[in-house]
């Protein structure tokens, strides 16, 4: 029994540190993914005012779930505070498990973020790794009388203490100048305009349908084929849909990108085939980067302004995209006379991909050259 719950003491707390340090990468990444099951919850009325206010703090339940990840994972494999940690590991388990299967039985959510953007899970293989996990986190809680500490007490806490600091510098850092490792479809090297193409392979799932009517009192039921247009004396009282052939559904890796001019035109083929280099801006909550300047809480705004000097002595233009682009064009234009172009950006498409607020990148037609976040825009100038 001893050799059994050290296996799973290695194995859940290497895989929560794992877990922990991949979705660190992207702290901004899991908590839209905690906005996407608030957005579902809040559908319910009696629960819309309560998503609705965990809406505005996703970014911080994201880094206290990362951090507690590779907290529990770190104790659990030192052995250090067994009883304690291993009751935050059963309810943590439990909790990842109601959401895996929420996400499964309502069909709803298509991916839990379990391991981030890198290693992307469907719902149902996130369920079946929480259940396994849920039977090795068993096995711990217990059997752990026969965990034994790898060190001493006080080491141990000074290496919990030190990996606690040491994650939330790392996230603070990503925040700042873009994830790590870029697992992202915008990321460098990448053609936006054949990413945003549904894949040649791409089946679709086939449906039968059989339509039941009635007609002077009578019922009947019709194929798709059968139904009967042409005569509107019969009434539709039920449809039945059957699942024939299960196709793969694949979608194009960047989906709703469309870049849009003030007065609604279409502009995302001029933009991106454009055959010399140039910058796009990202923005996405235009009024908390406006208040940033304001406040003078952040330095890309003086960086901005070099960028725009040295990308009219290189002949680059720069656009600015936002989800409010009339703001964004009050802002940039009307009041700092940049007398750049604006364009409009639906919101879930720029939350992929800015992942810092701002974010610049280097255009090259339609091919990502380079990426800063807001904290690196002078780099541009380099």
């Amino acid at each position: 029994m001893k050799i059994i719950v050290n296996i799973a003491r290695i194995i859940v707390g290497v895989l929560f540190i794992f877990s922990g340090l991949v979705k660190a990468n992207d702290p901004l990444g899991l908590s839209y993914k905690m906005q996407e099951f608030f957005d579902v919850w809040g559908n319910y009325s009696s629960l819309h005012g309560l998503m609705f206010w965990l809406n505005d703090y996703a970014l911080a339940f994201s880094r206290i779930t990362i951090t507690l990840e590779v907290i529990v994972g770190v104790a659990i494999l030192f052995g250090w505070g067994t009883k304690f940690f291993s009751w935050m590991l059963l309810l943590l388990i439990i909790f990842f498990t109601f959401l895996t299967g929420y996400a499964v039985l309502s069909g709803k959510i298509r991916t839990c973020g379990c391991f981030g953007d890198c290693i992307p899970l469907t719902a149902t293989e996130s369920f079946i790794k929480d259940i396994i996990l849920c039977f090795l986190i068993l096995i711990i809680f217990f059997g752990t009388r026969y965990i034994k500490p790898l060190f001493s007490g006080g080491l141990s806490l000074v290496l919990i203490i030190t990996s606690t600091l040491l994650l939330l510098g790392f996230q603070w850092q990503v925040l700042k100048h873009m994830p790590l490792v870029d697992c992202l479809p915008y990321k460098k090297g990448n053609n936006i305009l054949e990413l945003r193409k549904i894949p040649d392979n791409t089946t679709y799932d086939k449906f039968e349908y059989k339509y039941l009517m009635e007609k002077d009192g009578n019922k009947k039921e019709f194929s798709q084929n059968e139904y009967p247009y042409s005569d509107t004396a019969w009434k539709l009282l039920k449809r039945k849909e059957t699942l024939i052939e299960k196709g793969n559904n694949n979608e194009a890796p960047i989906k709703d990108f469309f870049l849009t001019t003030l007065s609604g035109s279409d502009s995302t083929e001029a933009v991106l085939n454009n055959t010399g280099e140039y910058y796009l801006l990202f923005i996405k909550d235009v009024a908390k980067v406006i208040k940033g300047v304001s406040k003078d809480t952040t330095k890309w705004f003086s960086d901005f302004k070099n960028l725009c000097n040295f990308a009219k002595g290189k002949n680059r233009p720069i656009i600015i995209i936002a989800s409010q682009a009339s703001a964004a064009q009050h802002f940039f234009n009307e009041t700092n006379n940049f007398d750049l172009p604006v364009l409009s950006c639906d919101a879930t498409a720029l939350k992929t991909a800015a992942r810092t607020d701002p974010a610049l990148y280097m255009m090259k037609g339609p091919v990502v050259q380079h990426k800063w976040g807001w904290a690196d825009i002078e780099k541009a100038t380099r």
